[in-house]
């Protein structure tokens, strides 16, 4: 718990770059137009809360305490309505068809079962719904070796993160989503553990 209470005092610190030079365009891009009621997962320090200024209400989900605190905050300051929750995305205590969009950045690589969260979001999401990701995922190659060696120790650092998660495999193999926009890119050098990234949006199959 001292690691994630380090990590989130550092957290918007060591983003801030990455913020400013392409994931702030991406998060607007991605988020700007969701309207209703938005589920945002594992919503962190609340770093997308600006950009869901068109939703009617959000509900913030983070179960890291130390997270949770800087979300509120954050979310205190924006002008529509935030519910903060600490539920995980795993058990996601809402009705199902409850939302109009469901929402991850940067936080599938967290989560203890992907293939548990993206059922979750599946449930609770309303059948003409969207799915947005913003996520870092596996590479290949020798990135790919080199992701697999350093996972142990980098996900005690990085309050769980899994720089090897195969996040769109994942996402295919489950069937739940037709994808209808899927970018891969890499921003961040090659070698860098949390690269290369996608960009996602997807709704509900028939």
């Amino acid at each position: 718990m001292r690691a994630h209470r380090i990590f989130a005092a550092y957290y918007d610190r060591l983003n801030a770059a990455a913020e400013r030079s392409f994931l702030g365009q991406r998060r607007e891009a991605l988020l700007h137009g969701l309207t209703g009621a938005v589920l945002d997962v594992g919503a962190g320090t609340g770093a997308n809360l600006p950009y869901l200024r068109s939703a009617e209400r959000v509900v913030a989900v983070e179960p890291d305490p130390a997270m949770r605190v800087r979300l509120a905050r954050r979310a205190a300051e924006t002008s529509i309505p935030v519910d903060v929750s600490d539920a995980s995305a795993e058990a996601l205590p809402f009705a199902d068809a409850s939302f109009d969009a469901v929402v991850f950045t940067l936080v599938l690589c967290t989560v203890t079962d992907p293939d548990a969260a993206l059922a979750e979001a599946r449930r609770v999401l309303r059948d003409d719904g969207r799915l947005v990701l913003l996520e870092h995922v596996r590479g290949d190659g020798r990135l790919a070796r080199v992701q697999d060696r350093i996972t142990p120790l980098w996900k005690v650092l990085g309050a769980g993160c899994h720089p090897n998660r195969n996040t769109l495999g994942t996402l295919r193999r489950r069937g739940e989503f037709e994808l209808d926009e899927v970018e891969e890119f890499a921003e961040l050098p090659r070698w860098v553990p949390a690269s290369p990234m996608i960009q996602v949006t997807a709704r509900p199959a028939r």
